[in-house]
């Protein structure tokens, strides 16, 4: 017998749906984007539904079909936010590149997505005008500027992103289709080898969104203000572009401005409320706030993720300026929500020492989101905080396969996507991080969490950085090296740094040796480079 159906209506979620509703019930809140010194472009969500309902017939003149790539190396500005709708929108798909990366992995990119047409900032002519003979998919390139402020360029007809838009209208219905279709698609920074596609739907990413602005996750509204600081080319500046017209929240957008006198300014002035960003970019306000003086008055929350945020980081935002920290943990593949460190009341009622040491954890799983954790043989390990193994992750915005290897097998038996994380699952569901595979120490055939003790290296007054590799060691195969990057004029004693870890971590994980330099070498995505790092300590401790 037939199940029976429900008679409820069947609409597709469209990502065009977003900012259409935006436009309607919130047309009034601002986008605001920090052009350049003192200069800000201010309009709002009935503006930007207008200009790229534009783009989308711009887009369908030019012989735009469904399914193709149209690449953007771009900042967080608001063309890169109409792009996000109009190129969606009409069924084509989005491919945010990094600019930051390596030019053979950018060239390795464009022509592995076959881009048709590429917008890009004045900053990037350069670089295409390099890598162009190389891309012979590409029909166009569009620089995101007005036609006056057009650099002179080799480009084969490239045109100002203005004049692309200008001479059309804004009326335009959007399209519906299968809400399966293709949205966007997002590169793994290619650590590991090639980066590998990650190709998103209007349905993963409608529902992604849906999921993020929940209370138990980020917990947004329209009385927010939000300043994402990571990128729009990082998993889609962690979603914040759809989730902030879904909730008519304000946008604030820092262009190519990552410092910390620039974010501070931002925040003061548009009275920021919510901001999201690696580790690295709070460290850097808070040395402008140091040398200022400067307060957070409008900030509410800041959510920090692409890695661990020490728990001094944490405790200076909530002692000092009344800021709630949110750790969160995804990946590129997750969209990239899985975990976010919000409380349950279980967790708040107990003592602030014990409360703490579980929302330093990246997080609890949002619904949607399934975790496990597995032995090296593949057994399920309990959620006892202590089982410490490989990270499975599942759900309806997680990758079952990559661009251009749907052939190759990815998930396991059940549907499984294997993170490449170690990590335990606590009681309370929290799950924490305690490294990467690749990454993880094993020391005379235990495990030492470099994630551990970076966050208690962190925690000593006069480090600013700190990085834990594994280095060959003759008798224990590897042992940890800690490199530390001290505070602006302050000096770090290695001995102190020891002597500061000791009772803080299992005795048998304590650093052989601590270097101390002046800056730590960072990854395309802002993380720090231990593949670096490894390549240049591989054999200190035998050398000494």
């Amino acid at each position: 017998m037939s199940a029976l159906q429900g008679l409820m209506q069947d609409h597709p979620l469209m990502i065009s749906s977003l900012l259409e509703y935006a436009a309607r019930y919130h047309g009034d809140r601002e986008i605001v984007t920090l052009t350049g010194p003192g200069r800000r472009h201010r309009y709002n969500y009935a503006d930007s539904a207008a200009r790229a309902r534009r783009l989308a017939k711009a887009l369908q003149a030019l012989g735009v079909e469904p399914g193709d790539r149209i690449a953007t190396l771009a900042w967080n500005n608001y063309r890169h936010f109409e792009l996000f709708y109009g190129v969606s929108g009409i069924g084509a798909v989005l491919h945010t590149v990094n600019p930051r990366l390596f030019e053979d992995q950018i060239r390795y990119i464009l022509r592995h997505a076959e881009d048709r047409f590429v917008f890009l900032e004045p900053d990037f002519v350069p670089l295409m005008e390099k890598l162009a003979p190389d891309l012979p998919a590409v029909k166009g390139w569009f620089v995101l500027c007005e036609e006056p402020e057009m650099p002179d360029t080799a480009l084969p007809g490239a045109q100002s992103y203005e004049t692309l838009i200008g001479g059309h209208a804004p009326e335009f219905d959007w399209p519906v289709f299968d809400e399966n279709t293709a949205s966007s698609m997002c590169y793994t920074s290619g650590t590991t080898g090639d980066p590998k596609g990650v190709l998103y739907s209007h349905r993963s990413t409608v529902l992604h969104a849906l999921a993020s602005a929940q209370n138990s996750a980020f917990g947004l509204s329209a009385e927010d203000a939000v300043m994402p600081m990571a990128n729009m080319y990082h998993a889609s500046a962690w979603a914040l572009p759809y989730i902030c017209p879904m909730v008519g929240a304000k946008l604030v957008l820092s262009g190519r401005h990552a410092d910390g006198p620039t974010l501070h300014d931002l925040i003061t002035t548009e009275q920021v409320t919510f901001a999201s960003g690696v580790p690295t970019v709070w460290t850097m306000l808070f040395q402008h706030l140091d040398a200022t003086g400067g307060t957070l008055d409008s900030l509410n929350k800041v959510l920090i993720g692409g890695s661990a945020a020490p728990q001094s980081m944490i405790d200076r935002f909530r002692d000092r300026y009344g800021v709630q920290v949110l750790h969160i943990w995804g990946m590129t593949e997750t969209s990239p929500l899985g975990v976010v460190s919000t409380p349950t009341p279980r967790v708040n009622a107990l003592p602030r020492q014990d409360r703490d040491a579980i929302l330093i954890k990246q997080g609890r799983a949002q619904y949607g989101i399934e975790l496990k954790i597995t032995d090296e043989a593949g057994n399920e390990l309990p959620h006892d905080g202590q089982s410490s193994g490989a990270l499975w992750v599942r759900g309806p915005w997680v990758a079952r396969a990559y661009y251009g290897r749907e052939d190759e097998p990815l998930l396991d038996a059940d549907g499984w996507f294997p993170t490449g994380d170690v990590a335990t699952i606590d009681p309370y569901g929290y799950m924490k991080i305690t490294d990467r595979t690749k990454d993880v120490i094993k020391s005379g055939g235990e495990w030492i969490s470099s994630v551990d003790v970076e966050n208690h290296a962190m925690s000593h007054p006069d480090v600013q950085m700190a990085a834990v590799i594994g280095v060959y060691h003759p008798k224990w195969e590897e042992r940890p090296l800690l490199v530390v990057v001290p505070r602006p004029g302050r000096t770090v004693e290695p001995e102190s740094i020891l002597k500061h870890l000791e009772g803080r971590i299992t005795r048998w994980w304590m650093p052989d040796a601590v270097v101390v330099r002046d800056s730590l070498p960072l990854t395309a995505t802002g993380k720090v480079s231990k593949l670096t790092l490894r390549d240049e300590y591989r054999d200190y401790l035998v050398d000494r």
